[in-house]
C-alpha cells in the first residue's frame, strides 16, 4: 500500500492547464512544450497524480522556457489516481516496469525527431521509472525528486549524471536513505553526481505545493532551479563537449 505521504496535497487535475498541447507521442497522450525544433529534450514522469496536474504541467512550460522540448507523457492511460481509489489496487495496475517499458519508444521517438541530448525527470513514482533508464546510455542526464521505490541496487547501476533532491521529512525516502544513495555514487568517479536534502519540506514539495504559501513556492522553485542547473550541465554543455 502506498504510504499516505504520497497522498498528501492531491491537486484538482486540469486537462487545460499549461501553454502546451497535447497530442499522441509514441503511442501516448502527452504534453508537450517548448520548441519542436529544439535539439534538447526533457522528459517528466510525473507522480501518481499524472500528467494533467496544474503545477506539473507549469513545471514543463519553466522547463521549456529554458530551450528544451519537453514531453510528458501520460503512463497512466487517463487513469491517475484519485482519492476515492484504493491505493494498493492503482499500484498494481500501475507498475513502474511498465512506465518503464513505455518511457523506451518516447526516447526513440525524440531521437528520430532529431533530438541530439535528452534528459528525464522523475517525481515520487516517476524516480522509478528515470532511475531505470540511467541504467543505460540512451539519455544524458536523469534527476529524481522526492523518489518512490528506488532502491541502493538501483542506484548502484547508475551509469549517467544523476541529481537527487530529498526531503528532510519524507517517510518513503527518508533522509537517511538518500544519504546511502550518496555514499554509493562517491565511490563512482566515473558517474557525475549531485545529492541535495531540503530541509523544512515534505515528499512531494516540488509540484504538490500550495500556490498562495510563499515559502513553499521559494522551496519549490529552489528544486525547479537545481533540476534545470543540472541539465543545463550535463544536457545542453555536454551535449556541445562531445
Amino acid at each position: 500500500m502506498a504510504n499516505p505521504q504520497c497522498v498528501q496535497n492531491a491537486p484538482t487535475l486540469s486537462a487545460s492547464s499549461g501553454v502546451g498541447f497535447v497530442q499522441e507521442f509514441a503511442g501516448l497522450n502527452t504534453y508537450i512544450s517548448g520548441s519542436l525544433d529544439s535539439k534538447f529534450a526533457i522528459l517528466l514522469v510525473s507522480d501518481l497524480f499524472g500528467y494533467e496536474a496544474p503545477n506539473f504541467r507549469k513545471l514543463a512550460d519553466k522547463v521549456a522556457a529554458a530551450g528544451y522540448l519537453v514531453v510528458v507523457p501520460d503512463f497512466f492511460y487517463g487513469d491517475p489516481f484519485e482519492m476515492h481509489k484504493n491505493r494498493a489496487d492503482w499500484l498494481a495496475a500501475h507498475g513502474t516496469d511498465k512506465g518503464f517499458e513505455d518511457a523506451k519508444p518516447i526516447i526513440s521517438a525524440l531521437k528520430s525527431k532529431g533530438v541530439s541530448a535528452i534528459g528525464a525527470a522523475g517525481f515520487c513514482w516517476g524516480a522509478k521509472v528515470v532511475v531505470q533508464l540511467a541504467k543505460s546510455d540512451e539519455i544524458q542526464a536523469v534527476v529524481m525528486l522526492h523518489p518512490s521505490r528506488v532502491t541502493v541496487d538501483d542506484i548502484r547501476a547508475v551509469k549517467i549524471p544523476i541529481s537527487i533532491l530529498g526531503a528532510e521529512f519524507d517517510e518513503i525516502s527518508p533522509p537517511e536513505l538518500v544519504k546511502q544513495f550518496e555514499e554509493i555514487l562517491a565511490v563512482k568517479p566515473e558517474v557525475s553526481s549531485f545529492v541535495k536534502i531540503f530541509p523544512g519540506v515534505v515528499h512531494g514539495w516540488t509540484v504538490r505545493y500550495d500556490t498562495t504559501d510563499q515559502l513553499a513556492v521559494k522551496n519549490a522553485e529552489e528544486a525547479h532551479m537545481d533540476m534545470l542547473n543540472w541539465f543545463t550541465k550535463h544536457v545542453k554543455r555536454g551535449w556541445q563537449r562531445l
